[in-house]
This record gives structure tokens, C-alpha cells and sequence, in this order.
């Protein structure tokens, strides 16, 4: 049964604060707002520099070598997996630990496989001759997707540790905020995604 005290819930014996309440996960919420709003930054001038350099291929390959279909289902696979997240977000909040775990591992895999499809992608590319150094293009490019890939690595990780948590008994309701800041996190990674994919790929057909 559950209880309400100045903000603070408690739910068979546990008490839970409020979000919107509690300074401490206000706090926290605040702190990866202004972390991602840093990120904005970062991936606004790695875009800039790509949008600069697009056409500077050097003699060497360029856009022309895209596989729009193939990038196409791997964004769609990584778009998926925010509705994953939010499905796991909204579990963790009914404390509903085992069906959370399962949106969380369903999300990990599909990230996993926008991962697995981003490393095929670039061995391609390098077949066909487009390397880090082939071209300021070519710098451009696999320093923008290939930075973009290190966070959705970095998102499957916590990911990962928030499902180890979970089965540890260490995600209880008190502790729901862990759960909502990973999701903000992986929902700006997929956004920014739209905007990469958007202005690298479909901007150059």
C-alpha cells in the first residue's frame, strides 16, 4: 500500500521521493541536462567541420559510396530502441523490475546491432578506399559517425549496468531517477542521429 508524507512516498516499506520534489535527483536531472547541452556543442562543431569539408574528397572516394537503404534500417533499428527505452523507463517506474530488465536488454540489442551495422558500414567504405586519411572528407566523416558510435557504445554500458543493478535488487523505486537519466541520455543519442543521418547521408543523394 502506498503513503504520501511531504513528498515521500512509501510503498511496502519503501519510501520513494518524488522527483519533481526530491533536490537531490533535481539536482542530478539538472547535471545531465547541462552535460548533454555540452554535447550539443561538441557535435555542432564536428558537423560544421564535416559541412565544410564534404566535398574535399581529394580525388578519392566520397558520398557516392553511401548505402542509403542499409543506413536507413540501421537508424531505424536505433530509433526503435528509444521506444524500448521508454517502455523500460515507464516499467521502472511502476516498479515492474522484471519487465524493465526486459525493455533495457531489448533496447542494449538494438543498440548493439545499429553498432554492428555502423562497423560494417565502415569496413565497406575502407574496401572501397574512403580511410581516415584518405581525404578531409574522409576525416570528417569517421570522426562525426564514429563519435557519434562511441556514445551509443558508452549508452549500451550503462545500459548493461542499470540491468545488473536491477537484478542485484539495487534498483528499487528510491533509485528510479538512474533509470530516467540513462533514458534522457539515450534519447539524445538518437536524436543527434536523426541530424547526422540527415545531413551526411540523405543531404548528399
Amino acid at each position: 500500500m502506498a503513503t504520501a508524507t511531504d513528498g515521500v512516498f512509501e510503498v511496502d516499506g519503501q519510501t520513494d521521493f518524488e522527483s519533481t520534489g526530491d533536490p537531490i535527483h533535481r539536482t542530478r536531472k539538472t547535471a545531465m541536462w547541462v552535460f548533454l547541452g555540452s554535447e550539443v556543442f561538441f557535435f555542432g562543431a564536428m558537423i560544421a567541420t564535416f559541412l565544410l569539408y564534404r566535398n574535399t574528397t581529394d580525388g578519392g572516394p566520397g558520398a557516392e559510396i553511401f548505402n542509403i537503404p542499409f543506413t536507413s534500417a540501421t537508424s531505424f533499428v536505433l530509433l526503435m530502441s528509444s521506444l524500448t527505452m521508454v517502455l523500460a523507463d515507464n516499467a521502472f517506474q511502476k516498479s515492474d523490475q522484471r519487465q524493465g530488465r526486459i525493455w533495457l536488454i531489448g533496447t542494449a540489442l538494438l543498440g548493439l546491432a545499429f553498432l554492428a551495422g555502423q562497423i560494417f558500414e565502415f569496413t565497406e567504405f575502407v574496401n572501397e578506399g574512403l580511410k581516415i586519411s584518405t581525404s578531409p572528407f574522409g576525416s570528417s566523416f569517421y570522426m562525426l559517425t564514429g563519435f557519434h558510435g562511441m556514445h551509443v557504445a558508452g549508452g549500451v554500458l550503462m545500459i548493461a549496468l542499470l540491468v545488473a543493478f536491477s537484478l542485484r535488487r539495487r534498483l528499487s523505486p528510491d533509485h528510479g531517477m538512474n533509470v530516467e537519466l540513462v533514458a534522457l541520455y539515450w534519447h539524445f543519442v538518437d536524436i543527434v542521429w536523426i541530424v547526422i543521418f540527415t545531413i551526411v547521408y540523405l543531404l548528399q543523394i
